[in-house]
């Protein structure tokens, strides 16, 4: 029977493909205020600037490519069952060939109409639809006659993928962490739901807060480091 590997993600797996980081020095927090383009409360204040914001992101995505570490935990497939969780908006993951993507924060790709996904509804994705990297303008509306809004967790907003996360980091036999310091919660704290028997790598150049003495180190960027967790496995 395969082993199962849980893969947690973050900015950094992306970044060797040009797209911004968040956090980091010239990330892209450096240059847009989150809680205007981001937050749940600056939707509500000025639609038009979070939806500008969005669009940009999707014409960087048309134009970036999965780079080696995307492909590199595609290709675990292979050999293991893999789920990706990952707190990145976009769809490398899905474009390099991984087949299970648990996208924590949302996908940019995507809208649903404002009033939708949320508690009142049990946070259904039915009403959610793939428009690629099309732009959404203010007015543009779904089929029910409500704007349409990115299919983004907004700061301010409940993450609905949690627990499903939480059972697949439980159910690993190998929990591994790639491109994220580890700072941004609650998706940070996941891996410490790993069984007691799992084994936790992390790939990510930065000094990270290591909780758990079984946590192997890689200090590489992504691309590097998938290759000397292929040879730790």
């Amino acid at each position: 029977m395969k082993k199962r590997i849980a893969v947690l993600t973050g900015a950094g797996v992306s970044a060797e493909s040009g797209l911004g980081t968040y956090r980091d020095n010239g990330g892209l927090w450096d240059n847009y205020d989150p809680m205007e383009v981001a937050s749940i409360e600056g939707w509500y204040r000025d639609r038009a600037k979070v939806l500008d914001f969005y669009n940009m992101q999707r014409r960087h995505l048309r134009e970036a490519r999965p780079n080696g570490a995307h492909l590199a935990i595609a290709g675990l497939e292979k050999d293991y069952i893999v789920d990706v969780i990952t707190q990145n908006v976009d769809n490398l993951h899905e474009r390099a060939g991984s087949t299970h993507v648990v996208h924590l924060h949302g996908e940019v790709t995507k809208v649903r109409p404002e009033n939708s996904c949320n508690e009142e509804d049990g946070f259904s994705e039915k009403s959610v639809f793939d428009i690629g990297y099309d732009e959404v303008r203010l007015g543009d509306k779904a089929p029910n006659g409500v704007q349409l809004r990115p299919h983004i967790v907004f700061f301010g907003e409940a993450v609905p993928k949690m627990e499903q996360a939480m059972d697949l980091v439980s159910k690993a036999d190998v929990v591994l962490i790639v491109g994220t310091s580890l700072s941004v919660y609650p998706a940070a704290g996941l891996y410490r739901y790993a069984s007691s028997d799992a084994r936790i790598f992390i790939i990510d150049p930065a000094e990270v807060p290591l909780f758990d003495r079984r946590i192997v180190h890689i200090r590489k960027v992504a691309t590097e480091g998938m290759k000397d967790f292929a040879g730790m496995l």
